[in-house]
């Protein structure tokens, strides 16, 4: 993407967004011209009057343009402050933009690399760099400047046209030698990102108190902090690099501005005296002349850090640009319950790989059933669960609900009927009501839910109840849960939800078999006609299951009930269970 349509594209999220702060900056600009304008003017009626001797006009136009400027102060100020205000507003705006639009991409960006990097581009650039704020900044002075130089031009041109050629031929210059600038300092924060993510990321592992144990216990605490202190080392060559190459460009600036200056002071005299213009008009000019000369010079600069700026901003763009999840087919309205679902020869693999995770899956489940997954680490079933949810779409094959394509449904009122808690599901720093029903003033029930998965006694023992902040975060009084508290929020939070199939993916892998067993017996209980899968290393959910379903190297490899199962001893289902059962003396009637 150019820098023009990064340019273009991010004024138009930033105008949508925030309206209000584009009058603004236009207002701005337009005092800005009228104060240079003024200020430049109003000196020439002060030379003029006083070189005629007449003092008494000179008081008044000196009273008169101090009136005039302590207004105009008060303007500058207001000005400043809603365009500074409606910059941090917009900003932080665009922030929440991206979240949005995070939560709002295909599921598939968030586990490719290519997006996962997209995503932490763009953060560095809004975080690190500040690129929105400052790109606000010099799009406000780019319109500013401009205003204020088309005004200036008009004065010279009509006093004398050399002496904006002169100021075009330094601006040129000036261009030029910011423009190599720019690409410098591109290239320079380019080839530093890698270096600053891998220090940021050290840092936040010396920061972080759930890694402490470990670095306490073994002498990573001693890698670390070299590391750190490397990456450290190399950062500071490289700003000293930085610094040094920027000098040389600062100085050429300077000789090229002070030729300037000397050339456009000798053009103006000679004309002055040629032409009895008189002490005014002369300094009126030269005024002018060296005002447009440093407000085209601030231009030029803007112009080049707005390059700059957009070049950060490329990600950010790029990012706001994906695609979001959008229906598609005839977005069929999902109304009553999931009555069936069906896998018809469901074959899939992830982006930018070869190997299907998938191969040919094809099994039915009815409306009530209990279905157990199982099968060994890499064998595709949280990926039968992606595919379930609509995070991922079948590269072939099709998922049929109540025999209708699940891509044809419209997708909110698809997914409300689905409930699931993954193995990395989260809790968030609000409170126990608020993480069970993901809405204000629910609390009754909230809790009613939380007896439900057990949770009673936790709630009543805490000092605010159903209302007690999760983690220290945001709050000091914030509380922490266990494992299997957490856990038990998390089951009561999809069954707040009323869907009519909950999944669970694993989430109770932090427990021993036999507490796994009871969260299962027990949610198995409270879920009631629901359907429900499970998905299980352990065999824990097998046995209370109507069905269970055996991937292996993605594919199927049976679909029946625990006890049929059970009687081929040489199935992998019979294997893994009869493993488990040993390890953690199960109760001999749960093996049979």
């Amino acid at each position: 993407m150019t820098n023009f349509q990064v340019f273009k594209r991010f004024i138009k999220i930033s105008f949508k967004e925030d309206k209000a702060y584009f009058f603004a900056i236009i207002f701005q600009s337009l005092y800005a011209m009228g104060l240079t304008l003024f200020n430049v003017y109003s000196l020439k009626l002060i030379l003029d009057s006083v070189v005629a001797k007449s003092y008494q006009d000179s008081l008044i136009i000196g009273g008169f343009v101090v009136i005039v400027n302590l207004l105009l102060n008060f303007l500058s100020k207001l000005s400043t402050r809603l365009v500074d205000v409606g910059r941090i507003r917009l900003a932080k705006k665009l922030n929440l933009v991206i979240g949005k639009k995070l939560m709002a991409i295909p599921y598939r960006y968030l586990e490719d690399p290519y997006y996962l990097d997209l995503k932490e581009r763009a953060k560095f650039a809004c975080e690190n760099q500040g690129a929105v704020s400052q790109f606000l900044r010099f799009f406000t002075n780019l319109l500013q400047y401009s205003f204020t130089l088309i005004s200036l031009a008009i004065i010279i041109i009509s006093f004398d046209f050399w002496i904006m050629i002169i100021l075009i031929v330094v601006v040129i210059l000036n261009l030029l030698i910011n423009v190599n600038s720019m690409k410098f300092m591109v290239k320079f924060f380019k080839e530093l990102i890698p270096i600053n993510r891998r220090f940021t990321y050290l840092l936040s592992l010396i920061y972080e108190t759930k890694y402490s144990k470990d670095s306490r216990l073994y002498s990573v605490g001693s890698l670390m902090m070299e590391r750190f202190t490397s990456f450290k080392d190399k950062t500071s060559q490289y700003f000293k690099k930085l610094h040094l190459q920027l000098n040389k460009y600062e100085s050429l600036n300077s000789i090229v501005n002070y030729i300037q200056v000397f050339l456009i002071y000798l053009i103006i005299a000679i004309k002055s005296f040629n032409e009895k213009l008189g002490a005014g008009n002369f300094t009126f000019y030269i005024t002018s002349a060296i005002t447009f000369s440093k407000v085209m010079n601030d231009l030029v600069n803007s112009i080049v850090s707005l390059r700059q700026y957009c070049e950060y901003l490329n990600p950010f763009v790029e990012l706001i640009n994906l695609k979001e999840e959008k229906d598609e087919g005839s977005k069929i309205p999902f109304e009553g319950e999931i009555e069936t679902i069906e896998f018809k020869d469901v074959s899939f693999k992830y982006p930018k790989t070869e190997n299907l995770i998938l191969k040919n899956i094809s099994f039915k489940i009815d409306k009530g059933q209990k279905i157990s997954i199982v099968g060994l680490n890499g064998a595709g079933k949280t990926t039968l669960i992606k595919l379930l949810c609509r995070l991922y779409k079948p590269s072939s094959g099709e998922i049929l609900i109540n025999n209708v394509n699940i891509i044809d449904y419209e997708y909110k009122s698809y997914i409300k009927q689905i409930s699931a808690v993954f193995q990395d599901f989260k809790l968030f720093a609000y409170s126990i009501s608020e993480n069970i029903t993901n809405e204000n003033n629910q609390d009754e029930m909230a809790f009613k839910y939380a007896v439900d998965v057990g949770l009673k006694e936790k709630i009543e023992s805490l000092k605010n109840g159903i209302k007690s902040k999760y983690s220290k975060a945001y709050d000091q009084e914030g509380i922490e849960l266990s494992g299997g508290e957490a856990q038990k929020v998390a089951i009561a939070r999809a069954l707040y939800k009323k869907s009519s199939l909950v999944i669970l993916d694993e989430p109770t892998s932090a427990l021993d078999p036999l507490a796994e067993a009871d969260i299962y017996m027990n949610f198995n209980n409270l879920v009631k006609k629901k359907t429900a899968i499970y998905i299980s290393h352990r065999m824990s959910s097998s046995t209370f299951c109507d069905k269970v379903l055996v991937i292996n190297g993605g594919k199927i490899e049976s679909y029946d009930t625990h006890k049929n199962l059970m009687k081929n001893k040489e199935s992998l289902y019979y294997k893994l269970f009869n493993s488990q059962a040993k390890n953690y003396a199960l109760e001999k009637e749960i093996l049979v």
